[in-house]
């Protein structure tokens, strides 16, 4: 079969609610990590946090809060980075059995195509996961450089190399965050791909739903609100 023939089961609609989904997911990410000085995320909010906690660990004696806040962040992507190894699998599962999926999208309202349209469809979701994977495993791989670094902190306050190493282990946990939260994004928009099962409007509208929820969280929210209230009360 020549590539024309496989794509005629996919419409224009189709093409451009993917486009729509890759382009959102790209422009959201990008929105977060490089927000506006007046309107910052939650992420960069919380980023000079994460630095302003290295410089208090490097005065804090024992540091056993320090190490359990990191176990717990750990822990995190552990669990996150296990989660979708078992989507994945059942992805794989799914694939396996193209005649589930078109049952489902009949259950949908969707008409009768070819075995691997659906194939296809499921394949959109299963990428993100395991982008999402591999930013869970990045993440959770830079948190322990971040432990290493924290440990080799010297535990003298007047030391030289106690501030600019806890800075550096700042930089990594930063950069750990940031992994994280891509794998987050990855999560969220492997959902909303899910909904091209029931065709490329809804496609179009879960991704619209998951720009909204994205945005609210990062620039909008209550939390963000938390964050930015005075020190001073």
């Amino acid at each position: 079969m020549t590539l024309a023939g496989l794509l005629a089961p996919f419409s224009a609609a189709d093409g451009g609610a993917v486009a729509l989904l890759l382009i959102g997911w790209g422009w959201i990410g990008w929105r977060i990590e490089h927000p506006t000085a007046a309107r910052p995320s939650v992420s960069r909010i919380v980023a000079q946090y994460r630095r302003d906690w290295m410089v208090q660990m490097v005065t804090r004696q024992p540091r056993i809060f320090d190490s359990s806040v990191l176990a717990t962040l750990r822990e995190g992507t552990s669990f996150f980075a296990s989660a979708t190894m078992i989507a994945i699998g059942g992805g794989l599962a799914l694939m396996g059995d193209p005649t589930r999926l078109a049952g489902l999208a009949r259950d949908l309202g969707q008409s009768a195509a070819p075995d691997y349209v659906w194939e296809v469809k499921l394949v959109l979701s299963m990428l993100l996961l395991v982008s999402a994977f591999l930013k869970f495993v990045w993440s959770h791989r830079l948190f322990g450089y971040c432990a290493v670094v924290m440990a080799s902190v010297p535990n003298e306050p007047e030391d030289p190399a106690a501030l600019p190493r806890a800075a550096k282990a700042a930089e990594i946990n930063i950069t750990a965050a940031r992994s994280f939260n891509r794998g987050l994004r990855s999560v969220y928009f492997a959902m909303a791909a899910l909904a091209w099962l029931a065709g490329p409007l809804a496609l179009a509208g879960a991704t619209a739903v998951t720009l909204v929820v994205l945005w609210r969280r990062e620039f909008a929210s209550q939390s963000r609100a938390a964050l930015l209230m005075p020190d001073d009360g």
